[in-house]
């Protein structure tokens, strides 16, 4: 029987000639992530193992970016922590303020991570790796210290699910749209520990942006990780950004799946996640009245240039609702800078939202957004759980930038299409 990509990327590591859905094995990594919230944690773990040195202090990365700049005390010194602990071990891939992005953004656009790459991270959404053709996964503190000190991880080789991606996209409909109609179709448990490879035609159609956010969202529908085929595009950004080798593997014609399931690219409409779980998902066409108090546009899953460009040709000459707030939240300090030159921030600012430095922020109940009781928010992040970005009566509803540029807007859930008409 032959391998899916990601059991021949796990075969590789392990040293082994083949792996087989259920195995356990022992594989090397090639980069090890934490965050401010995670690290310290890790930090602490590394230390009670009796660990001195790092096993390589050039795959590990640690990025400060979830309550960065520090919004109080308690963050501060876990900042302080992970700051020390990366001078003490001479940490290469280290990124405070100034240089810090949001981690799954950042790590990619650096050019450290690419195909056929395995890494591990102390955030669930470890997982936009995939979208390079690596296998990335998100782990607890405990792997991130073990990680940190050999370089080695057991895990149990995941089964997979295939998506045959078929059909070109509609206007307005992007990553995000796909990602939400999947996770609404099989479930927040649809992929429990299990790789979900996508494949098909259709991926194409796929922009690499487009790509990072389905990966990014993999974990929402329980997946282990999720991964992309390595193609001209996957090769163009490669080359663009890094200067590491890549391994392309490709799943063989009769790997084993749990699943096919065929996605017709061309049948979606842009999608809107409901309150409280990512798969109560509704059409655009579906969504009812549904007034909002503010909108976030940013974070792993949606703060790339791509999703700022979409969002700025939306309000651009247009004001956004006098009810709702209105935060841009770029994921890097590149991402900043081309919206900048492109007048995408003027945009922002003339039409009454405002713009953050790089951060998580919002996305989990941190800073820089938190909703009080009954408000709404229409946000591009990746969760809409019970007090996710603030007060447990509060309400996230999930989209993609252009349903929450227009959203901003009309000061309800709405339909791009519905803005160029009143245009």
């Amino acid at each position: 029987m032959g391998m899916t990509m990601t059991q021949k990327i796990l075969a590789a590591h392990a040293g082994l000639k083949e792996v087989k859905a259920g195995q356990f094995i022992e594989i090397s990594l090639d980069m090890v992530l934490g965050n401010d919230i995670t690290t310290p944690v890790a930090i602490k773990e590394f230390k009670k193992m009796g660990a001195v040195k790092v096993y390589d202090e050039k795959k590990i990365a640690i990025v400060l970016d979830h309550f960065v700049p520090n919004k109080d005390i308690k963050s501060a010194e876990q900042c302080k922590i992970s700051r020390n602990f990366s001078k003490e071990q001479n940490i290469i891939n280290f990124f405070d303020v100034g240089q810090m992005g949001i981690e799954h953004v950042l790590l990619p656009e650096k050019g450290l991570v690419v195909a056929g790459d395995t890494v591990i991270g102390a955030d669930s959404h470890t997982c936009t790796y995939g979208a390079l053709g690596a296998f990335s996964t998100g782990i607890g503190s405990t792997d991130m210290a073990a990680g940190m000190a050999t370089g080695q991880m057991w895990l149990k080789v995941p089964p997979a699910i295939k998506f045959n991606l078929k059909g070109k996209l509609n206007k307005w409909v992007s990553g995000k749209d796909i990602i939400l109609y999947i996770i609404g179709k099989i479930g927040v448990d649809g992929a429990l520990y299990k790789s979900m490879e996508f494949t098909g035609e259709g991926v194409k159609e796929l922009s690499m942006d487009d790509r990072f956010t389905i990966a990014n969202m993999a974990v929402e529908a329980g997946g282990k990780n999720g991964i992309f085929p390595v193609d001209e595009k996957t090769i163009e950004y490669m080359r663009e950004h890094s200067n590491k080798k890549y391994a392309a593997y490709e799943a063989d014609e009769d790997a084993a799946y749990d699943e096919v399931i065929d996605i017709n690219l061309s049948e979606l409409r842009p999608t809107v996640s409901f309150p409280h779980l990512p798969e109560n998902t509704r059409s655009i066409d579906k969504v009812g009245n549904v007034k909002i108090d503010q909108v976030v546009i940013g974070s792993c899953t949606n703060g790339r240039i791509e999703d700022m460009r979409i969002a700025a040709s939306i309000l651009k000459g247009k004001k956004v609702h006098p009810d709702v707030r209105t935060i841009i939240i770029p994921a890097t300090q590149k991402v900043y800078k081309q919206c900048i030159s492109e007048g995408l921030a003027e945009i922002f600012i003339d039409a009454g939202a405002i713009i953050s430095t790089p951060t998580c922020g919002p996305c989990l109940g941190g800073y820089m957004g938190i909703l009080a009781d009954g408000e709404r928010a229409v946000t591009t992040t990746n969760r809409n759980f019970v007090g996710r970005m603030g007060h447990p009566g509060s309400e996230v509803y999930l989209a993609s930038p252009a349903v929450a540029a227009a959203s901003a807007i009309r000061g309800k859930i709405s339909n791009p299409d519905k803005i160029e008409e009143e245009a």
